[in-house]
């Protein structure tokens, strides 16, 4: 991926499965990156996000859990649509509450606000949840797909130099047998 890219952890860690995108960044951050890649555990702190972003990315992935109704364990892959005027007024300034569609409708708010660009490309690497009722931990088959997770991600991040946010390729799963 060219320019700065922001990998993004989310979700909480007290919700069983909910906690996917945290422990991933934690298990990519012992990897060797390539220049202009950082990797942040946000948790629940969406708020946060939206402000680090007006920093200048020019890709961010967000690494979450994502219901979408496949087997425990699925990754997806899924290129977002950028969020528009609508969605600006579903921003609600809640910091342990934000899902990341509010968390882009704050920042498209914050860049009107400040002159900043929100980043040209988001991706979100998701991951299906068995379970995120009270607890810690994430489930066997949730855990069982953080290592390729973490591939995926490093496969994006050397592999997406040649890709072009304009690119119109349809959203894909990365299936996997739990």
């Amino acid at each position: 991926m060219s320019g700065r890219t922001l990998v993004a952890g989310i979700g909480n860690v007290f919700l069983g499965d909910d906690g996917f995108g945290v422990e991933t960044v934690r298990a990519l951050s012992s990897h060797r990156l390539p220049d202009g890649v950082e990797v942040v555990d946000f948790g629940v702190r969406g708020v946060h996000l939206a402000y680090q972003l007006l920093d200048g990315y020019d890709t961010l992935v967000l690494v979450d859990a994502a219901a979408r109704g496949g087997a425990p364990g699925t990754l997806y892959l899924i290129d977002a649509d950028a969020p528009g005027p609508a969605g600006s007024e579903s921003a609600v300034l809640d910091g342990h509450h934000m899902s990341p569609d509010a968390v882009l409708a704050l920042l498209d708010t914050l860049c009107a606000g400040t002159g900043s660009t929100p980043p040209r490309r988001t991706l979100v690497l998701g991951c299906e949840p068995a379970c995120v009722e009270e607890g810690i931990g994430l489930s066997a088959p949730v855990a069982a797909a953080v290592p390729e997770a973490v591939r995926a991600v490093l496969e994006l991040l050397r592999d997406g130099a040649d890709s072009s946010p304009e690119d119109d390729r349809p959203r894909r799963e990365l299936r996997r047998t739990p």
